[in-house]
């Protein structure tokens, strides 16, 4: 049985429920009715793309859903959202290419734009959701910058022994004024890293005033090292008043060192970081190129041009754009993670998994990386490592909503729904009233069979989200196990009109009314799911079921047949078609099914006792009197006991 679907299978007389619990995961299954699970999920990551400006990710996501199903309309609302965000950053960043300080003042329009994104999916549950799994994603940012810093300290350092050797080849003169030109721009870095812009402006200007003559790579060195530490200024607090002066500070200054020396890396460098902060990926992808060629043993140069070909989703050159930078530095382990994120868009999994295994043997608490292989994992159908993989991204972030769902998701996948209550309490926690979340706890309260318990979460997922199919039909479930069968038939009959394809409400709603003793409305239901998937086994057993009711023999065995053709060792389905062969009066196919159905399940009473009554139709009694005894010598306590009797004693 499918490990991510939900079934409701009915015989002849009864209802077996067999639940394979739905879980999340990432995700990246699109689909309607059957793929449900993951059709909420991909719902959740693009609102959460479009949350951090990721339009285009969060449109490529949605793409998958409307192919699929093109009336969704949640993902068509995620998608006009995605679709305007994406119009107002693109106009605010076209405002920005008519000259420097325009490209400043787009930086403060773009970020004015994604201030301004509309509220997610309409329910403010999914909203809190995405604001924590935010929260979660910029702590990992931050986590990741650290790195980048200490490399571009490294760099910094580099930068100076390379100086230092060129300053001693000048002469005495020169190198007094080049060592006080040095120290003021080191004493105007340090003022912006205190926040005294006007002390770090006065140094600075006082630095290239004292240029020595002639010396013009010296003067485009100092001049993209000024660019760079106004661009790391900004950067530390893009959002603080006078911000856009020092992004226009910093374009001015690079572009001057550009001009002085084109051979100097460094400032196309620092271009390339805003034109990246912009989102203006083929601007930064031309900078930081021209900065990998002029510096092509700067692994930091080579990293950046990678996140900007990714971004591009330029992949093959993303990919060989961040394993040069891991040639280059081999412990730096930002670059191992997004080489893994590469290999993963180009399907290389395996790839990728080793380049995250990379990553957290380089930073053991690298949480976002073990998160990356707890999702691999899953999808390999590796459980328990996937497990192990979120339960060390918890271990460092203990607070990860995503890797609390799924965790419960792979604990729900291998059986642990202990272990997967715990999880979604623990992300419950964190965001109360989210959807999906409140949806993976129901199904696992409904697996470990606190139905009562079940319906107030099943409740709110579909209070968060109430075009949601898959929610609906949950709920259906949890009324249905409290025993409110009006309450389950309203919740799979608006489960049904929401999704056309979606099988599994129409196969209760059959069974429900035909067990109220209404077999034509039963068959209406099954009759629609038969139209979206007539080789479905359980679509066929139950209208097998709803025939028999209504002793249309012929189309009983017809469905029975076609069910078995899909699971020819269930033995209670061959029971079902046996009875059937025999209303339809072939008494022989009947006893033939009887048979093969004892080969299966050689302790299926009724089936000895009704193979026994169909020998003895077919005067057979010698047959007979050896199945019916049988069936008494080994159950003494039969039920149907004085009925097996009876027909013996008449033998």
């Amino acid at each position: 049985m499918d490990r991510k679907k939900l079934f409701i299978l009915i015989g002849a007389g009864a209802a077996v429920l067999v639940l394979a619990v739905v879980c999340m995961l990432f995700f990246f299954r699109a689909g309607s009715g059957e793929n449900d699970g993951g059709r909420a999920n991909i719902l959740a990551l693009a609102g959460e793309y479009i949350a951090q400006g990721e339009y285009q990710r969060a449109l490529d996501l949605l793409d998958g859903l409307l192919i699929a199903d093109a009336n969704d309309g949640e993902a068509r609302e995620l998608r006009d959202r995605a679709i305007a965000a994406g119009r107002e950053a693109a106009a605010a960043v076209d405002a920005g290419k008519g000259g420097d300080a325009s490209l400043a003042a787009a930086a403060e329009a773009f970020k004015d734009a994604v201030s301004r994104l509309p509220s997610g999916g309409g329910a403010d549950a999914a909203e809190a959701a995405r604001a924590a799994e935010a929260a979660r994603a910029a702590e990992a940012a931050r986590a990741s910058a650290e790195a980048e810093r200490r490399a571009a300290q490294e760099a910094q350092a580099e930068r100076r022994r390379a100086e230092e050797a060129e300053l001693a080849r000048k002469s005495q003169e020169v190198q007094a004024q080049m060592r006080a030109v040095n120290d003021l721009v080191s004493q105007g870095r340090a003022a912006l890293e205190r926040n005294n812009y006007p002390a770090a402006s006065e140094a600075f200007k006082e630095a290239l005033a004292r240029l020595p003559p002639g010396e013009s790579h010296f003067a485009a060195q100092k001049y993209a090292e000024i660019g760079d530490a106004y661009y790391e200024g900004y950067a530390r607090a893009p959002d603080a008043p006078g911000s856009g002066d020092l992004l226009n500070e910093s374009i001015s200054h690079a572009r001057q060192a550009v001009q002085r020396d084109p051979g100097e890396a460094l400032p196309h460098y620092t271009l390339g970081k805003i034109n990246r902060d912009l989102q203006q990926w083929d601007n930064a992808s031309a900078e930081f190129r021209e900065a990998v060629r002029l510096d092509p043993n700067n692994y930091m140069y080579s990293f950046d041009l990678g996140r900007a070909y990714f971004n591009s989703r330029k992949f093959a050159d993303a990919r060989q754009t961040f394993e040069t930078a891991v040639h280059l530095r081999r412990d730096f382990e930002p670059a191992w993670y997004n080489l893994g994120g590469t290999l993963r868009a180009l399907g290389r999994q395996d790839d990728a998994l080793n380049a995250y295994r990379q990553a957290v043997a380089i930073k053991a608490d690298y949480s976002v990386a073990w998160r990356e292989i707890g999702r691999i994992l899953y999808a390999k159908d590796d459980f328990s490592g996937s497990i192990a993989a979120f339960t060390s991204a918890l271990r460092y972030t203990p607070g990860d909503l995503a890797s609390l769902r799924e965790i419960g998701a792979a604990q729900s996948a291998a059986g642990d729904y202990r272990g997967a209550e715990s999880s979604f309490t623990r992300a419950l926690e964190a965001a109360p009233d989210d959807g999906q979340t409140n949806y993976n706890m129901a199904v696992v309260k409904i697996a470990l069979d606190k139905k009562g318990e079940a319906l107030g979460y099943a409740r709110k997922a579909f209070d968060a989200s109430p075009s949601n199919a898959v929610f609906a039909y949950t709920l259906g479930l949890a009324f249905e196990g409290t025993g409110d069968n009006n309450g389950a038939i309203t919740s799979y009959t608006r489960a049904a009109a929401l999704d056309k394809s979606y099988l599994r409400p129409r196969i209760n709603l059959g069974r429900l009314y035909l067990e109220n003793g209404f077999p034509d409305q039963a068959l209406a239901f099954l009759s629609e799911a038969y139209g979206v998937d007539a080789s479905a086994f359980e679509v066929n057993n139950n209208l097998g079921a709803v025939y028999a009711h209504k002793e249309d023999w012929e189309r009983s065995v017809l469905h029975y047949e076609k069910a078995l053709s899909t699971e020819p060792n269930n033995a209670t389905v061959r029971v079902n078609l046996a009875r059937a062969y025999v209303g339809a009066g072939n008494l022989g196919a009947a006893r033939d099914a009887y048979l093969a159905a004892l080969r299966t399940d050689r302790d299926n009473w009724d089936a000895i006792m009704e193979l026994g009554k169909t020998c003895a139709s077919l005067q057979d009694g010698e047959q007979a009197k050896r199945y019916l005894q049988d069936l008494l010598n080994r159950n003494p306590n039969y039920p149907r006991r004085e009925e097996a009797e009876r027909i013996l004693g008449g033998l």
